[in-house]
């Protein structure tokens, strides 16, 4: 491993391996529009699986390991971007746009590739557990109705492949500039339909008051943590926001608190989700609504957003894979044969929260903790003190821990399903 600089790794305007993703500068966010972009890259689908989290771990364990988390990630975020002011800063390097190019730069064409990789691997895996959450509600919608087999079948494979030629639709949209209502439209419907969910836990929850567990004991730490990991998926964003970012002296500030208030919006989530049915939450919090009107148009609004969000998810993954295998050029059929891989995986995955602790436990650990403690070790051993040495390396070694225990744990709790 070693430092690439700028004349030995062609950070210029040659296209390439070395070329950064982002070829142009974009016009520079204001604090209000940074923070807006933070809350966008880091909520997803991971809350969905939180109170089901919190009913195996216990609601004041989950509460705890999610606060942590949220922190340790915070953390790790800052980690990259200080890494990357410090190469482009003091040690003569170009601009540095992404977290493969910062893997580029620190460990070279290695580094590059072990970022991409997990990346692509992570990417992927949210639009796996998006199609699976989609087909798994809407087939819960119709049980009452038509709960048989279909050409043998059943509802949940029916509806993921009736959600295949509309996701060949939406990801032959070429950029995220084209993609950009979906995305203004997704985001609407995913704050009201969740505002809903929490609304109507906390009406259920004042009429029935169920038993609760506070800890569920050591055996479940390795996936609530997956889980928890999971939920904050926006590691990889980090780097271009606080490029975009016009104050950016603020910008740590701005994370900060753009952290604080969705673990605080997640911990609520969670908390009410399990509060309101206790130890009969589901794997996906939505099918304890009951089919109601209003239930009914809470989980079609976060099927229609997720629907909506999959291909902005999957443009970091076509983004990778076209400028290795496509020397940058659209390829409609390498996107069509990745969307048919997500699709195949989200058959043969029977539980939405045990998927999201394995994807978590795993590529999401990697991204979020093993690497940017590992960059901020090589670029700063020779300045830094023994307090924050012991600080990266525990970090490395709590992420490769959580690595090896939770993937063991999340496959055996999805074989045994």
């Amino acid at each position: 491993m070693g430092f690439h600089n700028r004349e030995s790794s062609s950070y210029s305007c040659s296209l390439g391996e070395n070329t950064p993703l982002l070829s142009k500068a974009p016009p520079l966010s204001s604090k209000f529009k940074t923070f807006a972009n933070i809350f966008i890259s880091i909520v997803g689908a991971g809350v969905l699986g939180l109170p089901y989290s919190f009913k195996k771990t216990g609601w004041v364990m989950g509460l705890l390991m999610l606060f942590t988390v949220a922190f340790l990630t915070y953390y790790c975020m800052m980690l990259l971007v200080h890494t990357r002011r410090k190469l482009e800063s003091f040690m003569g390097f170009g601009k540095i746009n992404s977290f493969g190019d910062l893997g580029y730069a620190i460990c070279g064409p290695v580094g590059k590739f072990s970022v991409d990789a997990m990346i692509v691997l992570s990417q992927c895996g949210f639009c796996v557990s998006y199609l699976i959450f989609i087909s798994t509600t809407l087939a819960y919608l119709v049980s009452d109705t038509s709960s048989a087999l279909v050409l043998g079948l059943s509802p949940k494979v029916l509806f993921l492949w009736g959600c295949f030629p509309i996701q060949l639709g939406l990801n032959a949209i070429p950029t995220l500039t084209h993609l950009a209502p979906l995305s203004i439209f997704a985001d609407a419907v995913d704050i009201a339909a969740k505002v809903a969910v929490m609304a109507e836990d906390v009406s259920v929850f004042l009429k029935n008051r169920p038993p609760l567990k506070t800890f569920g004991g050591l055996s479940v730490f390795f996936y609530g943590i997956g889980v928890a990991v999971y939920a904050f998926e926006g590691i990889g964003m980090v780097l271009p926001l606080e490029s975009e970012a016009k104050d950016k002296d603020k910008f740590g500030g701005v994370l900060g608190l753009g952290m604080m208030l969705i673990s605080l919006l997640y911990g609520a989530f969670g908390a009410l989700g399990y509060f309101a049915f206790g130890e009969e939450t589901q794997g996906i919090i939505t099918t304890n609504l009951g089919q109601g009107m209003i239930s009914v148009l809470v989980q079609l609004g976060l099927c229609i957003n997720l629907l909506s969000t999959f291909p902005l998810m999957m443009n970091p993954v076509y983004e990778v894979v076209e400028r290795r295998l496509c020397n940058y050029k659209y390829c409609l059929w390498l996107r069509w044969l990745l969307v048919l891989g997500v699709s195949l995986v989200a058959l043969f995955v029977p539980n939405f929260a045990d998927f999201l602790s394995l994807v978590g436990s795993s590529i999401c650990v990697i991204l979020s903790f093993v690497f940017p403690a590992m960059f901020h070790y090589l670029v700063f051993k020779e300045e830094l003190g023994w307090s924050c040495m012991v600080w990266d390396g525990a970090i490395v070694v709590f992420g490769f821990v959580i690595v090896v225990t939770g993937t063991w744990s999340s496959l055996r709790d999805i074989l045994e399903a």
